[in-house]
């Protein structure tokens, strides 16, 4: 005991937080994956608390779309409920208008909201910093006003009623047998398996060289402009889909309110609370910001009006004295290396105790 509280006062307690993390990963993702599949059948589930979580896992998502290119790539964007919007709309429009199934309606409005994306992100090319967050605020306030005025086709401030539920082999899903549920955890699994894939790829390591020094990357043979690109495009596609998600749990209905700009607070509130660059952050942020709503109802109701500038004071006062966020604290882990490398390394007698020829 004296010797663990020693380590805890020599490397802090995130230090042996972390390596504790490591080295039960496999146990530690097994139970929480059998805690979030059990979740639904749980007598604490009941309408409402499968709502919360549900919200929580969305933002969730939007918190890693947007991950992708603040955390990743360093690029700021006050936009991306534009995105949001974008995706919702276009799901909402295709099932209903078109008779399109909710799943390849899903796709398309990722599809849709990277396309946007690809288009926004060549201004990036040339603006940064400061500049880009304004253009980037821009474009959203333009999708608010064209969801509002394009009458024939998002029927403007009254939105788009009666979007049909997500169905399955004749299996409907709704918020009371917990289908909402199971969606959204698949695809905020599936959107956290991603990130991680891209943030140990090369796209992902260019991202974090155009982050920390883009002139420096371009000299490296980084290129700067391609992956700034492909960082926005990939945030708008998680973004759209997360939006395709909202259509059908807003009870069938959503409106142009739904998409404003203290939505995009809200979103960078997450990244920015939870952790920049981390995926792990973006689930602690998303909860936390939508829990004390709940948990304090009474002073939330009386705050009600004033609940976004009280987003932005917590934003402004992370940035000041927490900027890596509640869980961005910096990694003690050796950086992994893959399989192929370590054997190369061992074979060269650079891996401690590699002896030349062998492998590990």
């Amino acid at each position: 005991m004296k010797k663990k509280l020693g380590t805890i006062r020599e490397n802090g307690f995130l230090y042996v937080f972390e390596h504790f993390i490591d080295a039960h990963r496999a146990a530690l993702i097994a139970l929480l994956a059998l805690l979030a599949i059990a979740f639904p059948y749980t007598p604490v589930a009941d309408r409402s608390t499968q709502r919360i979580v549900t919200m929580i896992l969305l933002y969730a998502m939007l918190g890693m779309g947007l991950n992708v290119l603040t955390g990743y790539a360093g690029m700021v964007s006050l936009g991306h409920a534009g995105f949001y919007g974008i995706g919702a709309y276009c799901c909402a429009l295709l099932t209903t208008r078109l008779n399109f199934s909710f799943w390849p309606a899903l796709l398309l409005a990722g599809c849709l909201a990277a396309l946007v994306g690809f288009l926004l992100g060549l201004p990036s090319l040339r603006l940064s910093g400061t500049y880009l967050s304004i253009v980037t605020l821009g474009f959203c306030e333009i999708v608010q006003m064209v969801l509002k005025q394009w009458d024939s086709v998002t029927n403007g401030n009254y939105g788009i009623r009666n979007i049909p539920k997500p169905e399955l082999f004749g299996h409907q899903f709704n918020l009371q047998n917990g289908g909402f549920y199971q969606i959204i955890l698949a695809l905020s699994v599936l959107t956290a398996l991603g990130c991680l894939a891209i943030k140990r790829s090369k796209y992902g390591r260019a991202f974090q060289a155009i982050r920390d020094d883009e002139l420096a990357a371009g000299m490296m043979g980084v290129r700067t402009a391609r992956y700034k690109i492909l960082a926005f495009v990939i945030s708008a596609f998680i973004t759209g889909v997360a939006g395709g998600f909202y259509s059908v749990i807003n009870n069938g209905y959503i409106e142009p309110n739904n998409f404003v700009f203290n939505v995009s607070v809200l979103i960078i509130s997450v990244v920015v609370v939870g952790g920049l660059g981390t995926i792990r952050g973006m689930f602690f942020g998303a909860a936390l910001l939508q829990l004390f709503p709940q948990v304090f109802p009474q002073v939330f109701r009386f705050l009600n009006e004033w609940r976004f500038v009280i987003y932005g004071v917590l934003l402004v006062a992370a940035m000041r004295f927490r900027p890596q966020g509640a869980l961005g604290w910096q990694s003690t882990l050796p950086y992994p290396l893959s399989r192929r490398t370590r054997e190369e390394l061992a074979h060269r007698s650079v891996l401690p105790g590699g002896e030349k020829g062998a492998t590990p």
